[in-house]
Formats: C-alpha cells, structure tokens, sequence
C-alpha cells in the first residue's frame, strides 16, 4: 500500500510541477492522445507484471493506483492546458486545482455544477473523460481481477508449513521419550493414518541386570 500511495503522489506532484503552460491548443490535443496511450501502455505492463509477481493481489492495487491517477492528471492537464490556449471554454478560469477538482468530480459523476465545459472542445473533452472512465472502471477492474487469479494460479498452491514439535525424524512423545518415525517410502501402501512409529521401552525402576551365576 505505501508504494501505491508513492506513486499517486508522485503523479500529483508531477503534474503541479510541469511546466505546462507553455503548450498550445495543437499542444493540448497531441498531449491528451499521447497520454492516452501512454495510460494504455503502462496498464498492459501492469497486467503481465501481475502475472508474473509472487505477490499478485499486492500488484494489482498498485497498477489500479498508477493508472487511475495517471488517467486524472492526464485529462487535469488536458483541462488546464485547453483553458490557457482558449479562454472561456469554460465557466471560470482554471487553475491547476480547479482542472483536478473538475476532473474528479466528472469521474466521480458528482457535477456539482459550479466549473462546467462551454465551448465544444471542452464538451467532446469531458465526454471523453466520462467514457474512459467507465472503461477503467469496467473492463479495466476485470481484467485485473483476471490477472490476479493467473498469477495465483502460476505461482501454485502454498506448502504446508513443518510441526514446530517435530525436529529431523524424529518426534517427542508427551511423557518425554523420543519416538522414531519410520520414513515411508514413495512405493510403499501404506494408508493415510501417518509414518509407523517405533517407541522404545523405558526401563522399570529396580530392575537392572543380574549376572548368571556361574557353574
């Protein structure tokens, strides 16, 4: 999780820091469509480092992270870029905060009103946040769910961690003798009930050994 928060502030703070206002309109048009495939590029890279991870859930809410804030600062940009080259294609002047709040409040279908598109270009703009928008959500969630589960699947099932009483082949039994546990061999029948177990005898107290008188 913190490297998916470092990622949505570094997008963030990218985008306050890029020097943007030097595009123009022919500027803003070819960044929105380089961005847009950037967005796409760096989404089908996510997936097959899902796949390919050994932490695949980890993975996925990163990729969704980089590329929902890629995709907000993106049309941010494209709305602050396009009201500096043509003033009043919208309601009010943009600044950089007003462009990500229009942004977010588009994608989260809120429109609370006070900033909205007037001029065409700023229409077809926001149409085209609304319906990329829909596809991240849609498809794009899907697909990385999907990815998840292949990368579950190739990085197989977890082994069954070792019995913290049990060292080597040999295991302690509860009044303190050691049982052997005989290994069993991959050919042999033997039923699912566990390894045969040898115990050995404890002396009886008193009882040692008397020597054989002799002839």
């Amino acid at each position: 999780m913190g490297r998916a928060f470092l990622i949505a502030a570094g997008l963030v703070t990218a985008y306050y820091l890029l020097p943007l206002d030097r595009y123009s309109a022919r500027g803003t048009s070819v960044l929105l469509l380089s961005g847009l495939l950037a967005v796409i590029l760096v989404f089908v890279w996510e997936v097959r480092t899902i796949i390919r991870s050994p932490y695949p859930r980890l993975k996925a809410v990163e990729a969704l992270a980089a590329t929902l804030v890629l995709f907000l600062v993106l049309f941010a940009s494209a709305y602050y870029l396009l009201d500096r080259s043509a003033p009043g294609s919208f309601t009010e002047p943009l600044s950089r905060t007003d462009a990500l709040y229009f942004t977010l409040t588009t994608f989260s279908t809120v429109g609370f009103g006070d900033i909205a598109a007037r001029s065409e270009t700023g229409r077809v703009m926001t149409m085209l946040q609304m319906a990329g928008g829909l596809v991240l959500v849609g498809f794009a969630a899907r697909v990385l769910a999907s990815a998840v589960q292949a990368g579950l699947r190739r990085r197989g099932p977890i082994q069954p961690e070792t019995d913290a009483g049990e060292v080597g082949d040999a295991v302690l039994s509860e009044d303190g003798r050691v049982v052997e546990c005989a290994e069993e061999s991959a050919d042999s029948g033997h039923s699912e009930a566990g390894p045969e177990r040898r115990t050995s005898p404890r002396p009886e107290p008193g009882s040692q050994s008397r020597p054989e008188p002799g002839p």
